[in-house]
């Protein structure tokens, strides 16, 4: 096992992936081909000698593989507990190795200087009866000289102040290590722990009108803790004790690469190519882009710990709603076949007071997490005569306590539009520039 992966719970992840490419028939290099990665790639994740650092690309991999809505759920929640061992381990490698002790020069001494030594001459009896007339005996003189630099360094041995810095291991207590943010807050991304990578920032309009997005590079993800509302029927919590859960965010998850669609208030020679679902974030938030006709998020929910938490219920909120959007609707991707249906909740946003009802064989609540026991859910929210903003909140109970946890995009609401009679455009594989869809 690959160092900084959980050896059994990334075994288990292998093993899911294993059976679904068995299943398919697909070999490696097609998979490879598809899913765009390289072969050897694939082999580590299937083996176990490595785990994604997001839950996206096991995603498209169980998807190309088709596995069945129960297989993705279980694929999900098996990737979340090996991601979360991967980071006990890298955190226990961490603690083990010594931190670097620097040690400071010793304090410069001055070598103390030996008396002068007067010349010894021999006796008479020393030199035979010899007369020896200003001849120095040589053996002394060496003798003394020795002992003056003996002394000199012992001196400075004793004077030598040396001192030791030890640094302590600090460990980051805000985040684990898959990047989920403590309850309240609503995640900046999905999964898998990724490496920064440049991303793109609002696009500043020239004085002839064209939109040139900006790569910048990516902030740390940070977590923003917001408590809980006690409930009325039990005492109020310290205002610093944390829920009890996490609650992970993809506010943009594609069934398939062509099920996305997004408004933007720009002509095609504006907007740049479509965007993964990695990426469907920053190029949503470069463009002012909107969700068009239905807009599917993924919730991560996971204990803090050993004690379980009952999820009570998911609520939708409507925090504003008018005209749909007149801009144009671009796909994130074509050609594709027919997806397969997730187990989800619905929420028709046409409704006057809109609620979320099961789809897809998906069982209501209530639902009990823990630590090693995480739930992911699918919410599809959908309109065809609107612009609505949302949001969600989660009822949760764990012993004598219980709150509710707001669920949003980054702080603001969830957005969807209708895309009545707008113009579409897709982007051709191989492509350089937006094509309009001849269907309207």
């Amino acid at each position: 096992m690959s160092e900084g992966t959980g050896a059994a719970e990334t075994e288990e992840f292998a093993r899911l992936l294993r059976e679904l490419k068995t299943r398919s028939g697909l070999s490696y290099g097609t998979l490879a081909k598809r899913l765009h990665m390289s072969t050897s790639t694939l082999h580590r994740y299937c083996n176990g000698t490595a785990l994604p650092h997001e839950y996206m690309s096991a995603e498209r991999f169980a998807r190309v593989c088709r596995a069945t809505p129960e297989e993705l759920v279980e694929l999900h929640r098996s990737w979340i507990l090996a991601d979360a061992a991967r980071g006990r381990r890298t955190d226990r490698t961490v603690e083990r190795t010594p931190a670097p002790v620097p040690v400071q020069a010793p304090t410069p001494v001055a070598e103390p200087q030996a008396a002068p030594v007067a010349p010894v001459e021999p006796t008479a009896e020393e030199t035979g009866g010899a007369p020896v007339v200003g001849a120095v005996a040589e053996p002394v003189r060496r003798r003394r000289h020795r002992s003056a630099l003996i002394a000199s360094a012992a001196g400075v041995a004793v004077l030598a102040v040396v001192m030791i810095v030890a640094r302590p291991t600090v460990r980051d207590g805000g985040n684990d290590a898959g990047g989920r943010q403590t309850a309240g807050a609503t995640a900046a991304a999905t999964g898998m722990a990724a490496v920064p990578e440049p991303s793109l920032s609002a696009p500043a309009a020239s004085a002839t009108g064209t939109v040139t997005p900006t790569f910048t590079a990516p902030a740390t993800a940070t977590t923003t803790p917001s408590p809980s509302t006690p409930s009325p029927s039990t005492p109020a919590q310290p205002a610093d004790a944390p829920a009890p859960l996490t609650v992970g965010t993809r506010p943009y998850v594609y069934a398939d690469p062509c099920s996305q669609h997004f408004l933007v208030n720009s002509a095609p020679a504006q907007v740049g190519p479509p965007a993964t679902e990695r990426d469907a974030p920053r190029w949503a938030a470069a463009y002012g882009a909107v969700s068009s006709g239905e807009q599917q998020v993924a919730l991560t929910v996971q204990g803090t710990g050993a004690d379980t938490v009952v999820l009570e219920a998911l609520h939708v909120r409507i925090t504003a709603k008018g005209a749909p959007l007149a801009w144009n609707d671009y796909s994130m991707g074509v050609g594709c076949g027919g997806g397969v249906e997730t187990k989800s909740f619905d929420i028709d946003l046409d409704r006057g007071s809109p609620v979320i009802t099961v789809k897809g064989g998906q069982r209501d609540f209530p639902y009990k997490v823990s630590k090693s026991d995480p739930e992911v859910f699918y919410v599809t929210a959908h309109t065809k005569a609107h612009d609505v903003r949302w949001d969600l909140t989660l009822d949760w109970s764990s012993g004598d306590r219980r709150g509710t946890i707001p669920i949003d995009n980054r702080g603001t609401p969830f957005r969807t539009s209708a895309d009545v009679n707008r113009p579409g455009y897709d982007y051709p594989l191989g492509g350089s520039e937006w094509i309009k869809r001849t269907d309207g």
